[in-house]
């Protein structure tokens, strides 16, 4: 299989206009453009606590990263903020697990979820999350038995997203930062 270099990647889909960077479209482009695992090996930072978020490029229009998986680590059930995002898993593999909403109170912070759909990427597949229904979880599970990576691109960079939690049903706004930007861990970061 012919694959990108990371920075062919990020060219790539700057040269995609503003009107093009949709979807669907952006979802094509990744899927033919499988990326070289060696150009982002330096964005590759693992936590036995937690997965990790390294941010590769940012612009107004696009972020791009990578998240490090150990095994059995998962992610929170959350959206993203109304934005576009496109995930391919270059190393391991990775379960995503989409929820709809069954019923809301925006005001009081309830929220009671359903499963839907789930689906398991690996060896460069490339998925979507869609608009309509935009709240999953990631999950590396355990009987994977193997440490993952994702590339991540979110249309646009957002800093904030909903998470929910199910024991409670509830939900509430939560900050996001990075663990590492451009191959320099964070001075607050512990691993």
């Amino acid at each position: 299989m012919k694959t990108v270099k990371v920075e062919n990647l990020i060219e790539g889909l700057r040269s995609i206009s503003s009107d093009e960077f949709t979807c669907d479209n952006v979802y094509q482009f990744l899927a033919e453009n499988p990326i070289n695992v060696d150009t982002i090996a330096p964005y590759f930072f693992w936590s036995k606590n937690f997965y990790t978020r390294n941010l590769i490029y940012k612009d107004e229009r696009f972020e791009m990263m990578t998240l490090c998986w150990d095994k059995g680590q998962i992610s929170r059930i959350h959206n993203h903020a109304d934005q576009m995002c496109w995930m391919t898993v270059p190393v391991g593999k990775l379960r995503g697990q989409n929820f709809k909403i069954l019923e809301i109170d925006e005001a009081n912070g309830f929220c009671k979820l359903e499963e839907i759909d789930q689906f398991d990427l690996s060896d460069c597949l490339t998925a979507k999350v869609e608009l309509e229904e935009p709240i999953h979880q990631i999950l590396n599970l355990p009987e994977f038995e193997r440490r993952a990576v994702s590339l991540h691109i979110y249309s646009k960079p957002f800093d904030k997203c909903l998470s929910y939690c199910r024991e409670t049903d509830r939900f509430a706004e939560v900050s996001l930062c990075y663990t590492s930007i451009d191959g320099k861990l964070g001075s607050n970061i512990k691993l």
